[in-house]
């Protein structure tokens, strides 16, 4: 499953080049509306776009359609930043067209207004905790944090979804039936925003309402104390508008802020060019000499999240707004060296492709009969030694300054045509 969405939403972005993901999960387009959940406009609110990833990554719609963007900003996501180039939530009603932000703005804009999209929400982590009367500084009516936020009381037409203050107190009702503490208590916050919010007129949300969407803002206090509680009440205020909307799901995990806080630490994978793998887990800070091409590379990430930035002499690979790694490039032509790679593990035989791994208990060697295709162990040397395929090797000989993670057990395998890399594989010692 967690594949098929991967591939889904690489086709969507290769078809339609949109600046940011689309993940589609569907299952009747003609007859129900579809649900719309927006994480990331603000690049510094990470309860909102690692909730959208945990939808799109452990939930199966089994009823009714649910399109998910997770990083609408994923520039400012990986800065850490509201807006690098401004805020893009105050860019809805105008927006110059040399903005930075215009193609997200647009794309996003046109997928709102899409006929099959029924409802919007915009997924935020706002400061504070929202109170009607004035406590202090973090209790108070100015503060946004566990509020279901509308523009309106109504829409302006008749629409299913239209009585938008009901819609949103219900949902807040449902929250504060199952809160980590008493103060996360959730409310209903009204912008009244054609009358007395000029900013938000030119939100994400204020033009859906426009466009006669209806549309919600949930936002999650900053002041709540782990990412983990924020994302919890985040996918507890989704699934709350996907019953309302009729949407039947299922999801791949027990449903508490322990065990979404080991899932957010599920960083995936990542292939390059098709022909390079790494596990993300226990990565090490820093990887010298991954051999890519001069020009062209093509990262793709398993996490919805993943991101890579380019830097003078290394490339940063991020999930989210979490720098993972920086990787210090080697470059090389590409080879064209057969992708069926024949091993003994442990005694026994298996074949593999390139970008793939596979697990040790005592040894493995590589079985090659091509005379113009090198193995490079990467940490492993037998002196006077080029090709080091058919070769019993074991985790002993291995330096383990070479490793790729922090627990010494996982090295590369590279092959080559002279200089030219035609791919690798990853070995883990269990």
């Amino acid at each position: 499953m967690r594949l098929a969405f991967i591939l889904l939403f690489v086709l969507l972005e290769t078809l339609f080049a949109l600046p940011f993901h689309l993940i589609k999960k569907e299952t009747d387009t003609q007859n129900t509306p579809t649900l719309l959940v927006i994480g990331g406009i603000h690049g510094n609110e990470p309860g909102s776009y690692f909730a959208a990833a945990l939808l799109a990554q452990y939930y199966t719609i089994k009823k009714g359609n649910l399109w998910i963007v997770p990083n609408l900003n994923h520039l400012s996501i990986q800065q850490n930043s509201r807006g690098i180039n401004g805020d893009m939530n105050r860019k809805f009603a105008q927006i110059d067209l040399n903005d930075p932000d215009l193609e997200s703005v647009r794309s996003i804009q046109e997928i709102i207004t899409s006929p099959q999209v029924g409802l919007i929400l915009n997924l935020h982590d706002g400061h504070g905790f929202y109170r009607k009367e004035y406590q202090n500084t973090i209790f108070n009516p100015n503060a946004w944090g566990q509020t279901c936020v509308i523009d309106q009381g109504n829409l302006n037409t008749d629409h299913p979804y239209g009585n938008l203050n009901e819609i949103a107190a219900k949902v807040s009702m449902e929250l504060n039936g199952d809160l980590i503490e008493n103060h996360h208590f959730f409310d209903v916050r009204n912008t009244n925003t054609r009358f007395d919010d000029e900013a938000m007129k030119h939100s994400l949300t204020y033009y859906a309402v426009t466009h006669n969407k209806p549309a919600f803002a949930i936002e999650t206090s900053k002041n709540l104390p782990q990412l983990h509680d924020k994302v919890f009440y985040q996918l507890r205020a989704i699934e709350c508008y996907m019953k309302l909307m009729g949407i039947e799901y299922e999801r791949t995990f027990a449903f508490n802020p322990e065990t979404i806080n080991i899932l957010l630490k599920d960083y995936g994978y990542l292939t390059i060019n098709n022909n390079t793998y790494l596990r993300l887990e226990n990565l090490k800070n820093s990887l010298s000499l991954i051999p890519l091409q001069s020009d062209q590379n093509d990262f793709q990430f398993s996490h919805p999240l993943g991101s890579v930035r380019q830097n003078k002499s290394n490339i940063d690979l991020y999930i989210g707004n979490e720098k993972i790694c920086s990787v210090i490039p080697s470059y090389h032509p590409k080879g064209n060296c057969s992708d069926s790679i024949s091993l003994l593990i442990d005694g026994k035989d298996r074949n593999i492709t390139f970008a793939t791994d596979f697990f040790v208990t005592a040894d493995f060697k590589i079985i090659n009969n091509d005379s113009n295709t090198r193995i490079n162990i990467i940490g492993f040397t037998k002196e006077g030694v080029k090709d080091e395929s058919n070769l019993r090797v074991e985790l002993k000989d291995f330096d383990p300054k070479y490793s790729i993670d922090t627990s010494k057990k996982s090295f590369r395998v590279e092959f080559y045509q002279q200089s030219r890399f035609c791919g690798m594989v990853l070995v883990h010692f269990k």
